[in-house]
C-alpha cells in the first residue's frame, strides 16, 4: 500500500506554529493603502456598494493574542469545515460544503523552524484555483486567529462561528432577486462568545488571504495584505449593533508565502455590545422560530467621523431588536451544527425561507449531500454524523464529521437552549486528540463537535472473499 496517505495524515495531526502579526506598523501600512485606494477611486470616479467609511479606531491586538498560534493543519481544515456548513455554494445543498477543505490535505508542511508553510503542491495550484485557495484557506487561518483572540478575552465561554449572510437574511433579504442581500458590502462571519444565563458578545469578522511573496529579511507585509485589511475595515463598518459604533470587530489577512511561514495579519476595533439574556425556554428563547424583519439599511447609521448629519448605508440591528438577533444567531449556529453531522431535513427547522429552508430540505444530486448515517467512538464517547471516503495516491481515506450523540439528539428535537446548557456543562469532558489512536488526525471542540480522518481500515479476509 502506498505510504503517501499515511504520511499526509500524519502531517495533518502534527501541531505547528502559525505566525500572527499585529503591530502599529501594520496599522500605518493599512492607512497608507486606504489612502491609495481612495485616490484610485477618485481618479476613476468610481462609487458603489463596496465604497464607504472605514472602521475607526483600528488597533493592534494585545500581546497574548498575537503570539504564534500553535495548531494542527487538521484543526485548520476543521475550522474551515465548521464555518462553511451553510454556505450553499454551487448546486449542492450545502450539507456537503464542509468537505471542501479536504482538497487541501496535501497543502501543508513544516519549515525548518517548525512553522506552518505550504508544500510545493500548495504553492503551485492553477491560476483560477489559486484565487479560490487564497479565499478558502484565508477563512481557515483568519477564523483560527480570531477564535484564539476571543478565547483569551472570554476564557470561560464557548465560541460559535456563524456565516454573516445567514444571520443577515432574516432582517435584510431583498425580494428581487429573492432571498439575497444583493451587492451590499458586508463582513464574512460573526463570532459569538456565550455561556448560558448571560448575554453573549458578538464580533464582526472579515477574512482574506493572498499568495503575494514578501522579500526575505524584511518584516514588511505585502501590498496586497495592506489593501485587503483596508477593504476589510470598510466591510466590518457595514454591520452595526446599535448606533454609536460600538460593535467590536476583527479583520484578518493571511499571507501564505510570507518569509516566516504562513502569517495571519490581525487588527481589531473595540466595542462594548452585549446581547440580552434569553429565557431558558418558551417564546423568548431560541427554541422558538424567528420571524422576518424589515430592518433599515439606506442611511441607517450616523457617520461619527464626519461633522454634521452625515450618514451611511449599513446593516443596522437596532437595540430593540437585539433579543431577536440573538435568537437568529443561536438558531443559525444550531443549523450549522446539524449540517456538520449530516442532519438532513432536521436542519430546516432552524431556518426561515429567506435563509434557504427549502434549499436544505430538497433532494440533492448524487455526491452533494451528506447523510446522518455514520457513528464513531472517540475515547469512549459516542459520536453520530456523516462520512466521506476519497483517495490519496490510490489509498482509500475516510473523513468523519459529527457531534456527541446526546447533543445531536437535543438539536434534532429543536432544543437549542438545552443543547447550549448541556454543551457548556460538558465543555471540558470531550476526548483529546492525543488519546485517539484509531484515527490518524482528529479535532474536538468544546461544543461537542468532532472531525477525524484516517486511512480506511483493511477489510477482514471474510469481506475480501465476498468481494471476489
Amino acid at each position: 500500500m502506498d505510504s503517501t496517505a499515511f504520511n499526509v495524515i500524519k502531517r495533518l495531526g502534527g501541531p505547528l506554529n502559525v505566525q500572527v502579526h499585529s503591530s502599529p506598523e501594520l496599522i500605518a501600512g493599512v492607512g497608507k493603502a486606504a489612502a491609495a485606494v481612495d485616490r484610485e477611486r477618485a481618479k476613476k470616479k468610481t462609487t458603489g456598494e463596496g465604497h464607504g467609511p472605514r472602521k475607526p479606531g483600528l488597533r493592534h491586538v494585545p500581546r497574548a493574542e498575537r503570539g504564534p498560534l500553535q495548531i494542527t493543519p487538521w484543526d485548520l481544515l476543521a475550522t474551515f469545515a465548521r464555518a462553511t456548513t451553510l454556505a450553499r455554494q454551487g448546486r449542492g445543498r450545502g450539507l456537503a460544503e464542509h468537505w471542501q477543505g479536504l482538497k487541501y490535505c496535501r497543502a501543508f508542511a513544516a519549515d525548518r523552524h517548525g512553522s506552518l508553510c505550504l508544500t510545493e503542491e500548495g504553492k503551485a495550484p492553477e491560476l483560477s484555483y489559486r484565487g479560490m485557495q487564497a479565499r478558502e484557506l484565508g477563512r481557515a487561518f483568519g477564523l483560527a486567529a480570531a477564535e484564539r483572540a476571543l478565547r483569551e478575552r472570554y476564557p470561560d465561554h464557548l465560541i460559535s462561528i456563524v456565516d454573516a449572510d445567514t444571520v443577515l437574511l432574516p432582517g435584510f433579504a431583498r425580494t428581487k432577486p429573492a432571498a439575497t442581500l444583493g451587492a451590499r458590502a458586508r463582513p464574512d462571519f460573526l463570532l459569538e462568545a456565550w455561556r448560558p444565563g448571560e448575554g453573549s458578545r458578538v464580533f464582526v469578522v472579515t477574512v482574506n488571504g493572498n499568495h503575494q511573496a514578501v522579500k526575505p529579511k524584511t518584516s514588511a507585509s505585502s501590498r496586497t495584505t495592506y489593501r485587503q485589511l483596508a477593504r476589510g475595515s470598510e466591510r466590518v463598518e457595514r454591520l452595526h449593533l446599535g448606533q454609536g459604533n460600538e460593535t467590536p470587530s476583527l479583520i484578518t489577512s493571511t499571507e501564505f508565502l510570507a518569509a516566516a511561514g504562513v502569517t495571519v495579519h490581525l487588527l481589531h476595533a473595540e466595542g462594548d455590545i452585549e446581547l440580552p439574556v434569553r429565557a431558558p425556554s418558551g417564546p423568548r428563547s431560541a427554541d422558538t422560530a424567528i420571524g422576518r424583519r424589515g430592518l433599515p439599511y439606506v442611511n441607517s447609521v450616523a457617520d461619527l467621523t464626519q461633522r454634521g448629519e452625515g450618514r451611511h448605508n449599513a446593516f443596522l440591528i437596532p437595540e430593540n431588536e437585539f433579543s431577536w438577533f440573538g435568537r437568529v444567531i443561536a438558531r443559525a449556529h444550531a443549523a450549522g451544527q446539524l449540517s456538520l453531522a449530516g442532519g438532513g431535513g432536521k436542519v430546516g427547522q432552524y431556518l426561515i425561507g429567506d435563509q434557504g429552508r427549502k434549499h436544505f430540505s430538497e433532494t440533492t444530486f448524487a455526491g452533494t449531500s451528506s447523510v446522518h448515517d455514520a457513528k464513531a467512538d472517540f475515547g469512549g464517547e459516542a459520536y453520530v454524523g456523516t462520512d466521506q471516503v476519497f483517495r490519496i495516491n490510490g489509498t482509500r481515506v475516510e473523513a468523519f464529521s459529527g457531534m456527541a450523540a446526546d447533543l445531536y439528539g437535543l438539536l434534532a428535537d429543536g432544543k437549542v437552549e438545552e443543547y447550549r446548557r448541556r454543551a457548556y456543562e460538558r465543555r471540558k469532558e470531550w476526548p483529546n486528540s492525543d488519546d485517539v489512536d484509531t484515527w490518524g488526525a482528529s479535532s474536538f471542540r468544546p461544543d461537542g463537535t468532532a472531525l477525524a480522518i484516517r486511512v480506511v481500515p483493511k477489510r477482514a479476509p471474510s469481506d475480501e472473499r465476498l468481494l471476489a
